[in-house]
């Protein structure tokens, strides 16, 4: 029988209930907590993590559940715990202080506020006692309640001055370049390109040093910046960043996807949580690869991946799951590590030839265990041993089989099973994407299947208001800036896939919404909240490219895309705004503004607008999906659509016609594939 139970035991987040039974008296954040410091006049100490976060449980075994430590919390402190995933508006804020404070930052987050939220000390992970040149928990806990019971007035001033920081940190935006012409050329192209190859690993992919993170934004760069220019060393280094994130350890090899990222240089060992967002970036990118390169493990890789996702992250509903925890039997990665005899037994006579190409052996490649590695691409190794490459990949797939089976009997990691509305619809981007790359209908059925339910299950009836999150048949929270961006992109996209005009004026509607209650005017920027959310301490502008792209950025894309769609200059001169405020620096970093590169690239190169109009422009959008048009949008239909600019006032002919065009002139329409490729090609060259 348990023997605690907080206030976190009606929450629906799993990472909540997680501490639901610490002796820890915790509390979701909400007006009770708030209120309650208030009137106790205790500190605030906010305890900030996620489900799949490894060192969030190392730290909650060995201080949450302690019950001497939970003594201290519960006598001197109001204890709040949040799921980053959750509220990452919160995260944000709080992230920002602490790095401010201690010049680095991580999960769990711990900060400590005074009883009117403001922030004046914190962390992240701290030992039980004194390590890794840290202070014990317990002694942080100790010197915060003697520091907020003798010294309140430096504690105050601490917190006025953090929290002033913050509000200052996040004036970004004033500037203007004037000197847009200047901006939006190929020569900052060429200059975002240079500053990309400065960081570039050129042995082993990817950018900068261990740990290593996918940076799919940078990688798309490269992909784009190649087809305009021709540039090889772009595509080179594009290709082997997933080449070598594909051979790895990051890479599942058994059982398909990608955990979060790695911590050496080689791709090897990863931090092995599955998140569904990094998921759906690289299937996103590597669906662009693919169309470039016809490269056939590119399409393997999107089919085992989008096969992972839809075996171990997919609601029956048709809404995808958060995340897979890091952890199993308290060890992290054990779920996904083999040991040589393991190996053996599953496979017999077969074991050798697979041991050799994953680098499974006696003394493992990791901690006395293996992660299942390429170190030779297979058509080479099939050379070098003697083996027919069509039997290679029989056995290595009848391997893979066998693993998998085996692997599924065993206890399986945590499964974070709240479904996020922005997480969703970039995997909904990516179905979309992985159909247009391999043409499998069952990716773009389940795209579509997928915004129904997030129609259906998110939406606030008869508003354009959605939720953040959703679990149990419960809607929490109201959605984000990153929500309503990443909503209306894959909106964008499943129009271009369904030749369906209905989603394009939900993305319309919702555009209208973000603009009408996200907008900060004075900037052209968007805040991460909404207008009138009360409980945070400053109102964020986020920016910057990470984990996932900023709301900005891709409210930025979305206005200019749909600013052709459907006419509105307004919102093309809203997105110029927004990328002459950040295009010098996005040249200068671009590593941290990989969405914003690309629309700068965009901008200079131009957008092509393609229309296919006639009976047959369902066939005709398939032949063309397997091209490569990274810069463009994309409508058709049986007849002219008078609603829509580029489907209006186009005659119809006894042939399906594909118009292309730029600046909504057009050139002669055409009506096969190849014709069109001319056109296409003579404006590559005029360019």
């Amino acid at each position: 029988m348990t023997k605690h139970a907080n206030h976190l035991i009606h929450e629906t987040s799993p990472y909540l209930l997680q501490h639901a039974h610490n002796p820890v008296n915790w509390y979701p954040w909400a007006e009770e907590a708030l209120q309650k410091a208030k009137d106790e006049n205790k500190p605030i100490l906010v305890s900030i993590g996620y489900a799949a976060c490894h060192w969030c449980h190392v730290m909650e075994r060995e201080s949450f559940e302690d019950e001497a430590t939970a003594g201290i919390m519960n006598d001197h402190f109001i204890n709040i715990k949040i799921d980053r995933e959750e509220r990452p508006d919160l995260d944000h804020i709080y992230m920002d202080a602490v790095q401010a404070m201690t010049g680095s930052g991580g999960w769990p987050l711990n900060v400590f506020l005074t009883p009117d939220t403001k922030p004046f000390y914190g962390g992240t992970y701290f030992p039980p006692k004194r390590a890794f040149n840290r202070a014990s928990w317990q002694e942080v806990l100790l010197g915060v309640i003697k520091a907020f019971n003798e010294r309140r007035h430096e504690i105050d001033a601490q917190a006025e001055n953090l929290t002033e920081h913050l509000i200052q940190s996040n004036s970004f935006g004033l500037h203007k370049d004037t000197e847009q012409e200047q901006l939006f050329s190929k020569d900052k192209a060429d200059e975002a390109f240079q500053n990309i190859m400065k960081s570039a690993d050129r042995e082993w992919g990817g950018f900068g040093r261990a740990p290593k993170f996918p940076q799919t934004f940078t990688i798309q760069f490269l992909l784009r910046y190649h087809h305009g220019t021709g540039n090889q060393e772009a595509l080179q280094q594009a290709l082997l960043s997933l080449d070598k994130m594909i051979e790895g350890g990051i890479y599942d090899q058994v059982g398909g996807g990608f955990a979060r990222y790695s911590t050496d240089t080689e791709w090897l060992v990863p931090h092995f949580e599955k998140m569904l967002y990094d998921n759906a970036l690289l299937i996103s990118v590597l669906s662009e690869a693919y169309q470039l390169t016809k490269k056939d493990r590119y399409k393997e890789v999107i089919e085992e991946t989008m096969n992972f996702v839809q075996r171990e992250l997919l609601h029956p509903q048709k809404g995808f799951y958060a995340a897979l925890d890091a952890d199993s039997e308290g060890e992290e990665g054990r779920f996904y590590v083999w040991n040589i005899n393991e190996v053996n037994e599953l496979l017999g006579e077969e074991a050798a030839v697979f041991c050799k190409y994953f680098d499974v052996t006696e003394k493992g490649n990791w901690e006395k265990k293996n992660i299942c590695r390429v170190k030779i691409p297979p058509k080479q190794f099939a050379e070098q041993n003697g083996i027919a490459e069509k039997e290679l990949n029989a056995l290595l797939k009848n391997g893979k089989e066998k693993l998998l089976q085996a692997r599924d009997i065993r206890v399986r990691p945590l499964l974070d099973d709240k479904i996020i509305l922005g997480w969703n619809a970039l995997m909904n981007t990516a179905c979309s994407k992985a159909y247009v790359a391999t043409g499998k209908e069952e990716y773009r059925q389940l795209a579509i299947d997928n915004i129904h339910f997030l129609w259906q299950r998110f939406k606030l009836e008869d508003t354009w208001e959605f939720f953040h999150t959703w679990k149990d048949g419960q809607a929490k929270y109201p959605a984000f800036l990153d929500d309503y961006a990443f909503f209306i992109e894959a909106l964008i996209h499943l129009q271009e896939i369904t030749a369906d005009q209905n989603w394009l004026d939900k993305a319309r509607q919702l555009a209208d919404h973000v603009v009408k209650n996200f907008s900060e005017p004075e900037t052209g920027f968007f805040y991460y909240t909404k207008m009138g959310q009360e409980d945070v301490i400053v109102r964020k502008k986020e920016i910057y490219d990470g984990a996932v792209p900023s709301g900005n950025s891709i409210m930025a894309y979305n206005l200019h895309r749909l600013s052709i769609l459907l006419d509105r200059p307004e919102w093309q001169d809203r997105s110029i705004i927004m990328l002459s405020s950040v295009g010098k620096t996005a040249y200068r970093y671009p590593t941290s503004f990989g969405i914003w590169s690309c629309l700068l690239q965009e901008i200079a190169t131009g957008t092509f607008e393609i229309a296919v109009i006639g009976k047959e422009h369902t066939q005709l959008m398939k032949e063309l999906y397997h091209i490569y048009i990274p810069h463009k949008v994309f409508v058709a239909a049986e007849t002219p659509v008078q609603e829509s600019p580029l489907l209006s006032n186009k005659p119809l002919t006894g042939n399906t016609l594909i118009y292309l065009c730029k600046g909504y002139v057009c050139q002669q329409p055409v009506d096969s594939i190849e014709r069109f490729m001319l056109l296409i090609n003579r404006e590559k060259i005029a360019d």
